[in-house]
């Protein structure tokens, strides 16, 4: 995921002064000269997320040789698809010569059950044109993409047909999209009434690659969907982008809604399984305040000073609550107290009720503003790559991407 400098487009102009006699020599005009690429902390970083994938991998399954063996399979086929998606969005830069970094792995063993939080590309000048910025946002999630179908497609046609467990006790549902199901049903086996797919190694890291693809082409900010849409629609983006990220919001509660709809009509009480419900659809409730948190420190520093220079919600009051709400739901994973769930509520309450007064709730809040570029729109095929690439976030998006 490429992420612009806060500050990259209150870069000054490039600008020239007429050189002659007693003047001063005309400027170069372009992109600033690279920066020495500090590569030993990348290569330290990447090597980290191989042990990282690893480690998890064979912490959450039976430590034996065959195991060992899922573990390579899993970290090679993911590390590949994450290098696919990140060299995407360097090498496109570099074609367009915008100064950036090597990707920046992210290792996050044991607290992530994939073992790592992706990566980041930090872009160091500004993107000069909406067609740069079309090319930089959208080679990543395309060049991930290219690797995790087709290494889906090879694992599920591999994967083991086992019986389903009703209890629920000790299993992971994986979330299905419109793209997984096709490609299930494609390249899949047969799956009987009551039973279900083990994925194997390889089709676990290629669904990873989508989810982690359909996170990135979220429309919102300086994700890659956020970069494609604006390069497709200019600064009538930063609507858009609002009415994308309150979606995040209104997801978790549909996603809530839907689960205790479900036991009603099994004959459940509302409260049946509350707890297992809020903590299946959690993933959206946090998305949309960890998304609220980066947008206050990447937006253009123009939003960011008018945001700032009234009462805001700052970012550390902000993360604790919601880590406070997140660790509560997780102890009350298995109970349907009432009065502990109706506490937990009115703590979401309380938070959304600051975001609506002083944060990304606000109408004139400006948090998720992309930096502007360049006026230009895309061309005809541009602006196709452009529609293909957020058509794929629709293909990938997964309503409960993981269910226990």
């Amino acid at each position: 995921m490429p992420s612009l400098h806060p500050d990259s487009s209150d870069l000054p102009k490039p600008c020239t002064t007429p050189s002659g006699e007693g003047g001063v020599k005309a400027a170069r005009v372009g992109p600033p000269r690279a920066a020495s690429l500090s590569w030993r902390t990348n290569v330290w970083l990447f090597v980290a997320t191989v042990g990282s994938t690893f480690l998890t991998w064979v912490l959450e399954h039976t430590s034996s040789r065959a195991e060992a063996f899922h573990a390579l399979q899993y970290t090679a086929a993911l590390m590949a698809i994450l290098l696919a998606h990140e060299f995407g969005h360097y090498i496109a830069a570099r074609i367009h010569k915008v100064d950036a970094s090597l990707p920046y792995f992210i290792p996050l063993p044991v607290l992530s059950p994939f073992g790592t939080m992706g990566a980041v590309i930090r872009m160091r000048s500004a993107i000069p044109t909406r067609r740069a910025l079309l090319d930089i946002g959208a080679a990543g999630p395309l060049a991930g993409l290219a690797l995790a179908i087709p290494l889906y497609a090879l694992g599920v046609s591999h994967s083991e047909v086992v019986t389903v467990d009703l209890s629920g006790g000790g299993t992971v549902d994986l979330g299905a999209s419109l793209l997984l199901r096709l490609l299930d049903g494609t390249f899949g086996p047969a799956v009987p009434e009551g039973k279900d797919i083990l994925l194997s190694p390889v089709a676990f890291a290629g669904w990873v690659g989508m989810f982690v693809t359909m996170v990135n082409l979220l429309p919102v900010g300086q994700l890659d969907g956020g970069h494609v849409a604006y390069a497709l629609f200019g600064p009538r983006q930063n609507k858009v982008a609002q009415w994308a990220h309150r979606s995040m919001l209104a997801f978790f509660f549909v996603s809530v809604a839907s689960f205790v709809a479900r036991d009603l009509r099994a004959g459940g009480a509302v409260f049946w399984h509350i707890g297992r419900h809020v903590n299946n659809s959690l993933f959206w409730l946090v998305t949309f305040e960890i998304l609220a948190a980066l947008g206050s420190v990447s937006s253009p520093s123009a939003a960011r000073s008018a945001d700032e220079r009234r009462p805001h919600l700052d970012n550390r009051t902000r993360l604790f609550a919601t880590l406070g709400l997140l660790l509560l739901a997780g102890m009350l994973r298995e109970k349907s107290w009432p009065l502990l769930w109706g506490a937990w509520f009115a703590g979401l309450g309380v938070l959304l009720a600051m975001e609506v007064r002083w944060g990304s709730l606000r109408s004139s809040s400006h948090l998720l503003d992309h930096p502007p570029t360049g006026e230009q729109p895309l061309s005809l095929v541009r602006a196709a790559i452009a529609i293909v690439t957020l058509a794929f976030f629709a293909l990938l998006f997964m309503p409960t991407p993981i269910a226990l």
